[in-house]
């Protein structure tokens, strides 16, 4: 059935077909129909960052930024749900076209630039949503309005840390998109002992205050030196972070040059990157010797891709380009090709 709504969608500007999609899995859910287009969630809870995942298989931030679809998400079975990225002030992002599909490669390249309607909207979207108040994991990712300069980008994290805190099951810093300007510079060793060692100290102010510690979650990108994912690993264990998401997309174009598309500027996502994803993923994990989990994102898109994250150190998985050329089939296959890992 998704091979055919596919066909559809993919006639359409990838913008455009991303909100019908959207918009139609909500109004499923609200049908009470979503069993037309998913199973029943797949059962094999697993604890992770202290919270009890119901599987092992996520839906990455970038699909729902603003947090409104979140329900008819979670109703395709996913063990998480992960919203934003999330900035305090609305933003355009950046000028279209910016969002790319690759079909030959089954991949996306991205430059929306965190296009979203800013804190305050994404709050009021969470607290109409049913998923969070029936206990499911609800992650959110957050980052830096494009105009905030790079020395005061803590400011715009703390912001959006204190809002986002009494709503989230967990909080994912994105310091590692490649589309908003020098962002990937805050993953260098100072900036990033000091952006993390703000949020940390946030964070200890906000669980005295909402009696409960809500995990934060640093995303890193793939581009990375073998130098800088043990410097990487070395503060994550020296701040006490709780976990970590690898991968963010890449701006490496292996594979797809002479497609189509193949040059645009931006992230590029799907099954290109999942050999660079997961090496990376397997190289921070060596480093973390266990220490911090990790949440693998990039590349999936069958079950065989999930277990060789889990395989190199994941504890949990996340799907993002792969559910656009799959759908709600891939969620299912995943999770149950990961209970039976």
């Amino acid at each position: 059935m998704y091979c055919l709504l596919r066909r559809f969608l993919f006639s359409l500007d990838a913008e455009p077909a991303h909100r019908f999609a959207l918009s139609g899995l909500s109004l499923l859910a609200n049908l009470k129909l979503s069993r037309l287009v998913a199973d029943r969630l797949i059962d094999d809870p697993v604890e992770v960052m202290g919270l009890r995942f119901p599987n092992r298989v996520g839906l990455a931030a970038g699909l729902d930024k603003n947090g409104e679809y979140i329900d008819g998400l979670a109703a395709l079975g996913f063990g998480h749900i992960e919203v934003g990225t999330v900035t305090p002030r609305p933003q355009a992002g950046n000028p279209r076209p910016r969002l790319f599909r690759l079909p030959a490669a089954e991949a996306i390249i991205n430059r929306m630039g965190f296009n979203n309607a800013g804190v305050d909207a994404l709050l009021a979207n969470v607290r109409r949503a049913e998923f969070p108040k029936r206990g499911g994991i609800l992650g959110v990712n957050i980052g830096k309005n494009a105009d905030t300069p790079l020395e005061k980008a803590s400011e715009d994290y703390l912001t959006c840390l204190e809002k986002v805190y009494g709503v989230a099951s967990y909080v994912a810093v994105n310091i590692s998109s490649p589309n908003t300007k020098n962002l990937r510079e805050l993953q260098k060793d100072a900036a990033l002992d000091d952006l993390l060692s703000r949020l940390k100290a946030a964070q200890a102010r906000l669980a005295d205050r909402h009696g409960r510690l809500v995990p934060l979650v640093l995303k890193i990108a793939p581009d990375l030196e073998d130098t800088q994912i043990v410097a990487i690993a070395d503060a994550l264990r020296r701040h006490r972070m709780e976990g970590v998401i690898a991968t963010n997309t890449t701006l490496s174009r292996a594979g797809v040059e002479h497609l189509p598309h193949g040059d645009e500027a931006g992230g590029l996502s799907g099954a290109p990157e999942f050999r660079l994803s997961t090496a990376v993923l397997g190289k921070l994990a060596h480093a973390l010797q266990g220490e911090v989990p990790i949440i693998g994102v990039g590349g999936i898109l069958k079950g065989e891709d999930a277990r060789a994250k889990i395989s190199a150190g994941a504890s949990l998985v996340q799907l993002y380009t792969g559910f656009i050329y799959r759908g709600p089939e891939l969620v299912r296959e995943v999770a149950a090709s990961l209970r039976r890992a």
